[in-house]
């Protein structure tokens, strides 16, 4: 087996799949492509059918990206022949009190992004699912809908593998270390030398970066969604529902899709766990908090529940993405989704293969740093809910 590589990517879902196609389009063979589990496991955050792709964002340093993204997808549903990303339309609902409809509408303003905003009254007669309290704030943006996350990684890797890199999976990394100008990469299918290194391991990014002395300061969470056999299939099929997110408590869903069923969740509505200490079951109290919500704001739209489904979430302090090269050590680049990260993955995948080839990219991201504060000082406050 070779065991010198120009390019090694640690982890292969969504952010790292994405990487290792887009650098087997620039060097082929000299691609290696790691993952600790089976390729379409179920123990990280890249898993199921689908996640909200979307324009509308709370801040310009999301909204300089978004429309980019839709164009990276473009040229993998292209290249594939599988269609992965599925418009919608989408709905961002801010209650009283709740100013995501200020600062959504003034990202996309900035970058030139067209929504409407409507009155409650507006919204419900145009999606009469919807059962609003009336003093409702509603962005409604015609692009939104969702991408498929499992196609869509398989379609990265199947991909990379065509353009000659090597994909290995349950091949655990135990550690790493710089080597010169290099990295040492010790796996448990023996020691490969990486001329760079990038490293998508979300949860596992700290036990990665461990082996150069970096630890983040990231917030690990299990998350849950889940599927109901709703007995309204027209009344929620993708042509009449848009995703949406509900601001404040920020509660989002889908429409009818990957299975014959709604499915919903809360963002960042689950408990602190660990790699280790997660488990795979319901979260009772945020099951209760979300049909709550559903069974007054959208009826039918519930049925009986087909399936609950479980990930991890893993946040810095500020949320924010982190796509850099490591301080110290210009062959290591990292990124760190901020468990919002999906609807970016074929974008991301070209940033990280610009950083790794040319050590630059044409995308602004400033913001991501990896020397911003909320990564350096240990008393940045923590702030979750965007």
């Amino acid at each position: 087996m070779k065991r010198a590589y120009e390019y090694v990517v640690v982890g292969v879902g969504g952010l790292g799949s994405a990487a290792a196609y887009r650098l087997a389009r620039e060097a082929g063979s000299e691609v290696l492509a790691l993952e600790q589990f089976p390729l379409g496991h179920d123990y990280g955050a890249s898993q199921d059918h689908s996640r909200i792709i979307r324009l509308s964002y709370h801040d310009a340093a999301y909204t300089a990206l978004t429309p980019h993204t839709y164009t990276a997808w473009a040229e993998v549903e292209a290249e594939s022949g599988i269609h992965l990303v599925h418009k919608t339309g989408g709905l961002d609902i801010a209650p009283a009190g709740c100013d995501a409809a200020d600062r959504y509408g003034a990202a996309m303003t900035a970058a030139d992004i067209p929504f409407e905003e409507l009155t409650a009254d507006e919204a419900m007669a145009r999606f009469p699912q919807w059962r609003l309290d009336g003093d409702e704030r509603v962005l409604y943006q015609a692009d939104s809908g969702l991408v498929d996350a499992r196609q869509a990684n398989a379609a990265h890797v199947a991909l990379a593998r065509l353009h000659g890199a090597t994909v290995l999976d349950e091949t655990p990394v135990h550690s790493i270390r710089a080597v010169g100008a290099g990295v040492e990469v010790v796996t448990a299918a023996g020691v490969f030398q990486a001329a760079k290194l990038i490293v998508c391991a979300d949860a596992w990014t700290n036990q990665v970066l461990s082996g150069v002395g970096v630890s983040w300061p990231l917030t690990v969470t299990q998350e849950q969604v889940t599927y109901w056999a709703t007995p309204h299939l027209r009344r929620f099929a993708p042509d009449r529902f848009p995703i949406f997110i509900w601001h404040g408590k920020d509660f989002y869903g889908f429409p009818v899709y990957g299975e014959v069923a709604t499915k919903a969740g809360i963002d960042v509505g689950g408990d602190a766990v660990t790699t280790e200490t997660r488990t795979f079951d319901k979260n009772p109290r945020a099951d209760a908090e979300l049909c709550a919500f559903l069974d007054h704001h959208l009826p039918g739209y519930t049925g009986p529940e087909l399936s609950t489904k479980t990930c991890l979430y893993t946040m810095p302090p500020d949320r924010t993405f982190t796509i850099d090269a490591l301080p110290g050590y210009p062959q290591i680049v990292v990124a760190q989704g901020a468990a919002h990260a999906f609807k970016f993955a074929a974008l991301i995948g070209k940033i990280l293969a610009d950083l790794a080839v040319r050590g630059r990219t044409g995308c602004p991201i400033e913001a991501f740093a990896a020397t911003r504060p909320a990564l350096t000082d240990p008393e940045y406050e923590v702030a979750l809910h965007i």
